[in-house]
């Protein structure tokens, strides 16, 4: 009869405190139904636009024909992702992904350095007027920025090109050089988001006790000092969870400033994954195939994230979970 009598007591003592989480949840959503009621749309749109379309990741496995449903079409299994490894031009492409991806990472502390550098002017009305020249290119649409890069480097009446006939040189079509293509397509990125990406860092370095930098400068630290012993730590936690998100989008490419850059001249170096989606799922209409792509670059970003993140957490205690 004992063990049945702490059988009992142990379901009981389980439904008491059951009963007191619940009443605990309920003063919260009390206390905070205001809040919750506000971020309801932001749920609501995450749930439709990126948790239901899951639901068509299984193309990737089947011979899709819209005519007869998803569910109704041929399983394949592994078919198209073997046809994905067997394309010759596979290898490249992944080549070429990874390379322009790799270094944008390359290029990443240039946002870091740029919101340090903001941080230390003086004069305010300078640091603002710097910050809105600075963020002013993030508002430029794809088709403009391409547009801008074309004028800028044009062989015929390219700013780039005047300047190096004007200085004796010869003029050079940098759009038709395979090799110039990733510097294109980075810098230029660079130049369009460096301010946007500023203001993350530039919160946390608003952050940053004054008292904490009074007394660094008290004991003798100068500017350098300030900014490599109380500056940087402070952006660490920031720095390193912005990096572990940028390395677990290592093969998100996105295709239309690729689209936009890209020639029959530069192709070789232009020729991404992202843009063969694009040719296989849209202007070929071969969806399970395109879906199967996609499935892959999906899943070595998440191994990516995984990793870095892992790896970030045991260097510095720092990790998105």
């Amino acid at each position: 009869m004992k063990p049945a009598r702490q059988t009992a007591a142990r379901g009981h003592s389980g439904a008491e405190n059951f009963d007191e989480k619940m009443r605990g949840a309920r003063k919260v959503f009390l206390k905070n139904y205001q809040l919750l009621i506000l971020i309801l749309p932001a749920f609501a749109a995450t749930f439709i636009f990126s948790y239901i379309p899951m639901y068509g990741v299984q193309i990737a496995f089947k011979n899709f024909r819209p005519s007869l449903g998803i569910w109704a079409s041929e399983w394949v299994g592994l078919e198209h992702f073997v046809r994905l490894f067997q394309f010759p031009n596979f290898l490249p492409m992944l080549r070429n992904t990874l390379t322009i991806t790799l270094y944008t990472l390359a290029v990443f502390p240039i946002e870091i350095i740029v919101a340090l550098m903001l941080n230390e002017l003086g004069s305010l009305k300078f640091k603002k007027t710097v910050q809105m020249v600075s963020y002013a290119p993030h508002f430029l649409s794809t088709v403009v920025l391409c547009g801008i890069v074309k004028l800028f480097l044009g062989r015929a009446n390219g700013v780039v090109n005047n300047l190096l006939a004007f200085l004796g040189g010869d003029r050079i079509d940098f759009l038709a050089l395979p090799e110039a293509f990733a510097s294109i397509y980075v810098w230029s990125g660079v130049w369009q988001n460096v301010g946007w990406g500023t203001i993350i860092y530039l919160a946390a370095l608003a952050g940053v006790s004054s008292e904490l930098v009074e007394a660094a400068r008290m004991d003798g630290a100068g500017r350098l000092r300030i900014i490599w012993h109380v500056n940087i730590p402070a952006l660490t936690p920031t720095i390193v969870i912005l990096f572990i998100m940028s390395a677990g989008s290592i093969m998100s490419l996105g295709y239309e400033k690729i689209f936009l850059l890209q020639n029959n001249l530069n192709l070789p170096a232009s020729r991404v994954i992202s843009t063969y989606v694009y040719d296989m799922g849209i202007l070929r209409n071969q969806f399970s195939y395109a879906t199967a792509i996609d499935f892959f670059n999906n899943a070595v970003n998440i191994a990516t994230l995984m990793a870095v993140n892992a790896l970030a957490d045991r260097l510095t205690g720092i990790g998105l979970w």
